[in-house]
């Protein structure tokens, strides 16, 4: 059974930084990709982050040259470190996976429902 689990997720000031853990087990698949996602009260839900199993990270416009996206060998926690944030970036924060990178464009596409395999969240507020 595929499980992920997000921490890091807390509060911090403007102009600071915090870094997200997502954790995953029970996913075995060589070629995977694993996303960043946020909803904010109000606001639909946006990509933030992706990295695909060949190493290939892509951002969405509103974090690109804040946000990164890593993850140190498969199998291993994926992280967003987020720096530089704003209230904008007041959002729950969620991670999911998928091993069919062949149709990614697809899945990665709004609303991102067809993603098969999501975490629960964790919320990051920023205070100015």
């Amino acid at each position: 059974q595929v499980h992920l689990e997000e921490s890091g997720g807390g509060s911090v000031q403007s102009g600071g930084s915090l870094s997200l853990s997502c954790a995953v087990s029970g996913f075995t698949a060589s070629e995977y990709f694993i996303a960043w996602f946020r909803q904010a009260a109000g606001r639909q839900r946006e990509k933030v982050a992706v990295l695909f199993s060949n190493g290939t990270a892509v951002y969405g416009d509103s974090v690109k040259g804040r946000f990164t996206i890593s993850q140190d060998n498969a199998n291993k926690p994926v992280y967003l470190h987020m720096n530089s944030l704003t209230p904008f970036d007041t959002a729950t924060y969620t991670c999911a996976a998928d091993s069919r990178t062949h149709a990614a464009w697809w899945y990665l596409l709004f609303p991102y429902e067809h993603i098969e395999y999501w975490g629960q969240g964790t919320l990051v507020t920023v205070s100015s």
